[in-house]
């Protein structure tokens, strides 16, 4: 397998999933033998790095381009499938073909494919870059949000908050390593927010500078779905608190999450304070994941909630 998955993402495969891991990458080459009898794709080299699943260019037997996703079947595929289908091509990437029960994905590629870091070239950011990058995000979310079906399979933001209640009953009402005072605020902060939501959409879910990509059918289209119902204040979270690990570099980042809040609230027409609280709740609920998935990582995330928190006072 070493020759067909990097290393990292055997590790993280293993880590998360453990026999059903194990057993997934083994039966690898066979899965994208079958998916290329399916759709009569050449598969190509994976793209790296790859984080959470085996993602390879295809060519198709007429020749257009496109992207095959293969992961350990599990809920977050299934509703980045269906997110995919409600969107429709409409703010994100289009699905080829698909099977929920096999972890499978036929993707559209995007060419150039450039993230959204790109709109400035250097590293380090520039506020004037960061702007034009956020207006662009704040397109990309408005083609993408639609009213939420009545039935759906998606996950709810309440139900997401829910990651609090299991941090609490694995540290016996402790918060283990994350600093308590901080996680007091982002549980308050998810009940008053949630007791007060605008009507819930489809969101993106994980929609930050990564995830934006350059395209030729329109300039910038989503990928990488997680697929989550609730008010579109939400979905903005990620995109405050990244790009990872650039946006701590800056030598305000408190000044640019400011900036960014503002052209937010202007683009979309939301309230600054409620799009700024949103990201605080959400860094501290990340951080808690990265303790949950690995036991590790979590600091950057605390990090940018209190860069987010300090910024709402500026």
């Amino acid at each position: 397998m070493t020759n067909l998955v990097p290393d990292n993402l055997a590790r993280t495969l293993v880590e998360l999933h453990g026999d059903r891991g194990v057993e997934w990458l083994a039966d690898l080459p066979a899965l994208i033998a079958h998916c290329a009898q399916r759709w009569s794709l050449t598969v190509l080299p994976p793209f790296e790095p790859l984080s959470y699943n085996y993602v390879a260019p295809a060519v198709r037997a007429d020749g257009t381009e496109a992207v095959l996703k293969l992961g350990v079947p599990n809920p977050e595929l299934l509703t980045e499938i269906e997110a995919l289908r409600l969107f429709d091509g409409r703010g994100a990437v289009r699905l080829l073909g698909a099977d929920a029960e096999q972890g499978i994905l036929l993707l559209e590629r995007l060419r150039p494919g450039n993230p959204l870091t790109t709109v400035d070239d250097n590293v380090r950011r520039t506020l004037p870059g960061d702007e034009e990058a956020t207006r662009i995000a704040a397109g990309v979310m408005h083609r993408l949000w639609r009213p939420a079906p009545a039935e759906h399979p998606f996950p709810t933001v309440a139900r997401w908050a829910l990651g609090f209640d299991r941090m609490r009953r694995r540290f016996t009402g402790g918060t283990g390593p994350l600093p308590p005072a901080l996680v007091d605020r982002a549980e308050r902060l998810f009940a008053d927010l949630l007791a007060s939501s605008d009507e819930p959409v489809l969101l993106h879910g994980d929609l930050h500078h990564e995830n934006i990509r350059r395209a030729e059918r329109v300039p910038w289209l989503a990928i990488d779905p997680k697929g989550v119902v609730g008010e579109p204040a939400y979905e903005v979270g990620a995109l405050l608190r990244n790009p990872f690990p650039h946006l701590l570099d800056e030598p305000d980042p408190g000044r640019l999450i400011a900036r960014r809040a503002d052209i937010l609230a202007e683009e979309l027409g939301l309230d600054r304070t409620r799009l700024l609280q949103w990201g605080v709740a959400q860094a501290v609920l990340s951080a808690w994941w990265s303790v949950e998935d690995h036991g590790s990582g979590w600091e950057w995330a605390i990090r940018c909630a209190e860069v987010i928190d300090e910024a709402m006072r500026r």
